[in-house]
């Protein structure tokens, strides 16, 4: 379970079987006193992959900025770059539900957005 805002626009695409997959970033924010006091944050940057009805709404309803709360599961992902040969590996989320937060925004001449997206309510 994760909060936060997204860091670019939601990139949309279709697998070839009309599966729709939205990925976007997700910058996690984290305030803190050390020791001696002084206050601190810490950012985390998140990669996370929507799939399904989940990825229409969220790339219709999201934009860069927006906040958003998370659940799902880790997924790393591993390969080789053809460039260079080398072994490459990355880690993400992969979305099973969300929730919109802050203010409601629609897109103009849209109705609001919904409040939830449950997985259950996205065929897979």
């Amino acid at each position: 379970m994760l909060i936060g805002n997204l860091t670019r626009d939601p990139e949309m695409r279709v697998t070839p079987q009309g599966t729709a997959i939205c990925q976007f970033g997700l910058a996690v924010n984290r305030e803190f006193k050390t020791a001696t006091g002084e206050k601190r944050e810490e950012v985390c940057f998140v990669d996370v992959e929507a799939w399904g009805k989940t990825a229409e709404v969220i790339s219709k309803y999201c934009a860069k900025g927006k906040q958003l709360f998370i659940e799902g599961r880790l997924k790393f992902d591993q390969w080789e770059d053809k460039a260079t040969g080398q072994k490459r590996s990355k880690l993400k989320v992969v979305l099973d539900n969300f929730q919109f937060l802050g203010r409601a925004e629609a897109p103009a001449g849209e109705g609001a957005a919904p409040a939830a997206v449950e997985s259950e309510d996205v065929p897979f």
